[in-house]
């Protein structure tokens, strides 16, 4: 989105808070359930990202009979209103953050743009333009956004499989879209080089999605376990990975285990690439692992009378997200975005032109 000139509040240093508790209209309102429009639009379209079926679940909101805002100010509240609902409903705020924030800062831009001029908000010009039609362009032009965006991962592609080169062999894990795109298109393009993909699931190691689409196209991929990540450093070139939020300061939430991997990687003097698209880029800034402000049981420590009051069971409910860790920027060797290739220190200057 562009930039735009109106000031925004000072961004947050970091997501240590719990997440606030949902208002209670929210729970037992049957009109509109962001929750629910978020997830479905997940489930309707799997290649669409988090932060961007956030932005369509609060396009559907404006969409909606039953809250359609009249003003400005009833607009900008709602927005702000749903915003917190929905990223307080998610174990995993940072990449809904990403778009809430996002979203908003695009609908104050056009809202508050010289050309707008409203019938019936004070201070406006008489003859202004009716609220219902600005609120119409809004909802077109967030549309129109979130098409556009979703050929960032195209142009992405477009741009990383030049890393990929004959003979290289690329370590990579998780689900992500952008370094798959990447794998194909160098594949399609003829290139010979091989994958060792990290799979975190119990033996025997399952054919992922990824994994299965690779081995068709001829290209050799081993699958390890996270145990044997520093034993297969000395035959990879780079490591390639996706990213669920890109931070503030460069840094990045992923897959849990992404962080090691960008430490022994570090250690060996191994490039680090990861793959994301710009509306991930999101205003967090956090401190360490514990402070992203993402509800997981990472370290669940129990003694003796803990597990014999569950009964000796050592399994543990699933988790309706994957867990997560954080990557400081000093261990990115670069981001690839559909704007360019980015070092992680350049992110703070992308925000700072959407924000101020």
């Amino acid at each position: 989105m562009a930039s735009h000139s109106r000031t925004a509040s000072k961004p947050e240093s970091s997501l240590s808070t719990p997440p606030p508790e949902l208002p209670a209209s929210s729970s037992s309102s049957s009109d509109f359930n962001i929750h629910k429009t978020y997830t479905s639009f997940l489930r309707a379209q799997p290649n669409l990202t988090k932060p961007l079926a956030a932005i369509s679940a609060l396009i559907s909101l404006l969409s909606h009979p039953a809250h359609t805002p009249s003003t400005i100010s009833e607009t900008l509240s709602l927005l702000s209103t749903y915003s917190e609902i929905l990223t307080s409903s998610v174990r995993n705020p940072i990449a809904v953050k990403a778009g809430t924030d996002l979203w908003g800062r695009y609908v104050v831009g056009v809202l508050q743009a010289p050309s707008i001029e409203v019938k019936g908000e004070g201070g406006t010009k008489a003859g202004g333009e009716n609220f219902g039609a600005v609120l119409e362009r809004v909802i077109d032009t967030g549309h129109l956004f979130v098409e556009r965006a979703k050929e960032a991962r195209h142009v992405i592609a477009r741009t990383a499989k030049g890393f990929v080169q004959d003979g290289v062999t690329v370590l990579t894990a998780g689900k992500s879209r952008c370094v798959s795109a990447v794998l194909h298109a160098a594949a399609e393009k003829g290139l010979q080089f091989r994958v060792i993909y990290v799979d975190d699931s119990p033996l025997p190691r399952k054919e992922k999605g990824m994994v299965r689409e690779l081995r068709k196209e001829g290209i050799s991929v081993a699958v390890i376990a996270p145990s044997a990540v520093a034993y297969s450093l000395g035959a990879i070139n780079f490591v390639m990975v996706g990213a669920e939020g890109v931070l503030e300061n460069g840094g990045i939430v992923a897959g849990l285990g992404t962080y090691q991997m960008a430490m022994l990687a570090k250690s060996t003097g191994k490039p680090m690439y990861v793959l994301a698209e710009s509306h991930k880029f999101v205003r967090v800034f956090p401190l360490g692992q514990e402070d992203l402000g993402v509800r997981q049981r990472v370290l669940d420590f129990k003694g003796e009378a803990e597990m014999e009051e569950e009964g000796g069971d050592v399994h543990e409910e699933k988790e309706e997200e994957e867990a997560v860790d954080y990557t400081p920027p000093e261990l990115i060797t670069s981001l690839v975005t559909e704007i360019g290739v980015l070092t992680p220190s350049a992110v703070s200057e992308e925000l700072i032109k959407i924000w101020y």
